[in-house]
């Protein structure tokens, strides 16, 4: 078996369910990996929207997440450091998940990408997502991803 994210709440291409919304408790949903590729020192979350009005929004960006690490609970706490990682700036303007919340109408799609790297970051909590996409580059071993959707009624 394949490097894969998975996640209780919701299959791959499925609905996020309301709770992990701004609809709802707007808390991240629970996530777990397995297989992941040999030498891995850390991992890197980003999760996006591709489908909002102004461009790509970044909903959460989790990094310095131990090389040993194969699941993130529900509610990952929002601080910018906690026992899971460090958390960089997300689209809200805030450390930690923010949950879909798009303009009514069609369905949008929330992209759960988890980069496997082949070493510790040097980064500061808080980081923005270029500054996190630029210390990846040369460090990336495997990535997988997850995509759930969510339409506000």
């Amino acid at each position: 078996m394949a490097f894969h994210l998975s996640s209780t709440a919701f299959s791959d291409r499925g609905d996020i369910p309301v709770k992990f919304t701004c609809d709802g408790s707007d808390v991240s949903p629970a996530l777990s990996w397995n297989e992941a590729p040999q030498g891995v020192k850390s991992f890197a979350l980003i999760v996006d929207d591709p489908d909002a009005p102004s461009g790509t929004f970044t909903h959460w960006i989790l990094y310095a997440i131990p090389g040993n690490t194969q699941q993130l609970p529900e509610g990952v706490p929002t601080d910018e450091q906690t026992k899971f990682g460090q958390q960089g700036r997300n689209g809200f303007g805030r450390s930690g998940y923010g949950g879909p919340c798009p303009p009514p109408g069609r369905p949008h799609r929330y992209f759960f990408k988890l980069y496997a790297l082949n070493s510790e970051l040097n980064l500061k909590a808080g980081a923005t997502r270029k500054d996190l996409e630029n210390a990846m580059k040369g460090h990336l071993i495997a990535h997988t991803e997850l995509v759930g959707r969510y339409q506000r009624k």
